[in-house]
């Protein structure tokens, strides 16, 4: 599938595209054994949670760390660990919907915590957390409001503000990220979005984000911070039912071995996106206008927005350039692209199909140019 919406980390679309070096240690160890659980040198039975404790560690400065097979899950384990029968305290400005029908308060009742609200919808502060904390807390509770924003008469308590409550009065902070990112946002024109390094320094004793999101990698839950705590999450009879395979293991380890070499921006194309020139972006526009134009299918070049996507950055844009088609039937044609082989799907704009070059990755343009020159009509 081509994805020329301009949304780069697009859910229906399968969220974030693969490096070619995570594709090429999946296919590795999917295609045949491994050292999945087996201590190589010892010659005897290992953990799977070793491939990538250390690497998550290293960047995040974390003590410890266990991968889950979503963010989702990620935060269940937490709650149903430590919380399950106990009160965890929210503000109520975070007691958010975070997709597809996912609430934490859902969750929380689910997993047989009991949700205290704290502060109001639009002001919470450290003291409403340090009032409300009882003989049955058992967790402070962040949740990024990572798909919206709130403004004006607002007030959030910061991590950490947070985390030193949390000392005080020796309750546990965990810090839910959602998209999470181990890069900043703002050097790319974007609002800071708080990494998960970050929220490991301001105090936060527990930290979930997901892995097919902006960090770039497969499908993952990532829970990193204090080794205690992790060794009990680790131990309970629900982090065996929601691990993850030999083969996200391996794409994931792939992937921080990028950031680990500073080559996120250059080899994962989540940050290849983000990080892309308007220049190269416009000259590949104009390339392909030219060719359909030279194949009798009249197209242009136009300047768009991209979004990061994935519940991520709220109302925060990229600047960019599309590929711009004018016709006749705009839905039937769009029908007929997306329906076709490989899948191209576009977003009508202006009475025009546009193809945003941001999210079309480089080595898709000739399939994209036989696709357009096929598919429409001059």
């Amino acid at each position: 599938m081509i994805n020329g919406t301009g949304v780069i980390v697009q859910t229906n679309l399968g969220r974030a595209p693969l490096s070619q070096a995570a594709l090429r240690a999946m296919a590795a160890v999917g295609a045949g054994y491994s050292n999945l659980e087996f201590e190589l040198e010892a010659g005897e039975r290992g953990s799977r949670h070793r491939h990538l404790e250390g690497l998550l560690c290293q960047l995040t400065g974390a003590e410890a760390a266990l991968v889950v097979n979503n963010n989702a899950a990620a935060i269940y384990l937490v709650l149903m660990a430590l919380a399950s029968g106990w009160e965890v305290l929210v503000s109520r400005g975070q007691a958010v919907e975070i997709g597809g029908g996912f609430r934490i308060p859902d969750v929380l009742r689910q997993s047989g915590a009991t949700l205290v609200d704290v502060g109001t919808t639009n002001r919470t502060y450290a003291r409403d957390y340090a009032a409300a904390i009882g003989e049955r807390t058992a967790l402070l509770l962040r949740v990024h409001t990572s798909n919206f924003k709130l403004t004006g008469f607002v007030h959030e308590t910061s991590l950490a503000e947070l985390a030193e409550v949390g000392r005080a009065h020796n309750v546990p902070v965990l810090d839910d990220l959602g998209s999470g990112t181990l890069l900043p946002t703002a050097p790319y024109g974007l609002s800071a979005e708080p990494t998960v390094p970050e929220s490991v320094a301001s105090g936060a004793d527990l930290v979930t984000f997901s892995g097919d999101k902006l960090l770039g990698g497969p499908q993952a839950g990532l829970i990193v911070g204090r080794k205690t705590l992790v060794e009990q999450l680790k131990r309970h009879p629900l982090a065996r039912a929601l691990r993850v395979d030999k083969t996200t293991i391996a794409g994931l380890e792939a992937t921080l071995q990028a950031y680990l070499r500073g080559a996120a921006t250059a080899e994962i194309p989540v940050w290849q996106m983000i990080a892309a020139p308007l220049d190269g972006l416009r000259a590949r526009a104009e390339s392909l206008a030219e060719r359909l134009g030279a194949a009798g299918r009249a197209a242009s070049v136009v300047s768009c927005e991209s979004a990061v996507g994935g519940g991520s950055l709220p109302g925060d844009t990229l600047p960019s350039f599309a590929l711009a088609l004018a016709t006749a039937e705009l839905d039937a044609t769009a029908r007929l692209l997306r329906t076709g082989n490989p899948a191209i799907v576009a977003r009508i704009a202006n009475e025009q199909l546009l193809f945003d070059m941001r999210t079309v990755l480089p080595e898709q343009d000739e399939t994209l140019y036989e696709g357009l020159k096929l598919r429409v009509e001059s």
